[in-house]
This record gives C-alpha cells, structure tokens and sequence, in this order.
C-alpha cells in the first residue's frame, strides 16, 4: 500500500456487494431524472471524457462560457436535481468526520478510455468538510498527490466499493483518474466506472 498524503485516508472494500447493488439502482434511477451529459472545459470548449450528472441541493457543472461552477439545475433539463439518497448521507455520517452536511453529489461515468487529469477540488466555499469519493465498477488507477501540482504523488488501484476520503490536510489534494481496467468488475452491466463524490459546498449560514 503506497504512502497517501496526510489527511487523504483510503478505505479499501467500504460497500460490499449487495450495498453497491443498491447503490447502483439509486444511481440510475437519479440518471433517469437527471440524465447524463458531457461536461466541456471552460475557455477551450474540450469536451471531458467522462459524462456526468449530480444529485442534491447543488451540482457541479462546466462548460466554454460560463467555467467551473455549482448550480440548482441541470444544465439540460432545467430542473433541480434529485435528492442525494440516504445510503449516501449514512455513509457521509460514517467516514465524514464532519458536522456540516454535504450539498452535491457528482456521479461521474468513466467509460473503457476516460481518465481525468490531476486537479483540486477548489470549486467549493467550505474546506473544513471532506471530499468523500466512493467507486462502483471496473477498477482504476487513482493517482493522488499534495497541495500543490509539483508534489509527490501516490497511486492506488480502486475497486468497486472502496472509498477515498480528502479531508483536513488533505482536503485540496491534487488527485486524477490514469485509467480503467475494463472487465475487473460484474457490478455494471457494460464495462466502465462511477464514482460518486460528495461534497459540502456552502459556508454554514
């Protein structure tokens, strides 16, 4: 097991199978009603590789105009989006270690070739509160580092059910997706990865 950096604790087989089952149908259901889309780099217009969708008061969204940012509505639909699920704010409550609830819920779909580039999750008001970031589907390589993108960094290879929190030290921790290892898992029915990533976004008022 590689060395993480301080505050990023890795919490390896979290969800057994029949929880990540559950999951799973919650999941679809919340793509039912707030379909999937292709979220594009601000400034340049790229298109990501993974496809995403939110859940809670607030999701995070990107696209050329108007960059990173959170909204109440699906870009698409124009509605709000669907509740974060229970299972999802029990297991916050589990491993969270924080008062504050989350408010967004980003449901990335990695397919056979995505990946994701190392990054900050910095979009938010509040850092006191973790990121908490749980994996269904085939395993990936997850690479993480420190504050800064020059920073030794670790990988790891996630499989389905395992969790990953960022918090304290560790909160604004560089992180990315390598790859997908198609196949390493029978959760989904087509090959490929969700990862859901809860976060509190707001101060407390």
């Amino acid at each position: 097991m590689p060395s993480l950096s301080e505050g990023v604790r890795y919490l390896p087989g979290f969800l057994d199978r029949t929880a990540q089952e559950a999951l799973v149908e919650e999941i679809r259901a919340i793509v039912r009603e707030a379909p999937l889309f292709v979220p594009a780099m601000p400034r340049t217009g790229k298109e990501m590789s993974v496809r995403m969708t939110n859940c809670g008061t607030l999701g995070w969204v990107t696209d050329k105009e108007n960059g990173y940012r959170y909204q109440s509505r699906h870009p698409a639909t124009g509605n709000a989006w669907p509740p974060i699920p229970d299972r999802l704010l029990d297991l916050w409550e589990q491993v969270a270690g924080s008062a504050l609830q989350p408010e967004a819920c980003l449901v990335n779909f990695y397919s056979e070739n995505a990946k994701m580039g190392l990054h900050q999750d910095r979009d938010e008001q509040e850092f006191s509160a973790p990121v908490v970031s749980i994996s269904l589907g085939d395993t990936c390589l997850f690479r993480v580092g420190g504050t800064t993108r020059s920073a030794r960094t670790a990988s790891v290879k996630l499989q389905s059910g395992d969790v990953v929190v960022l918090g304290g030290a560790g909160r604004l921790a560089f992180h990315g997706v390598d790859r997908i290892y198609p196949g390493t898992s029978t959760l989904l029915k087509n090959p490929g990865r969700i990862n859901l990533t809860l976060r509190r976004v707001t101060k407390p008022v």
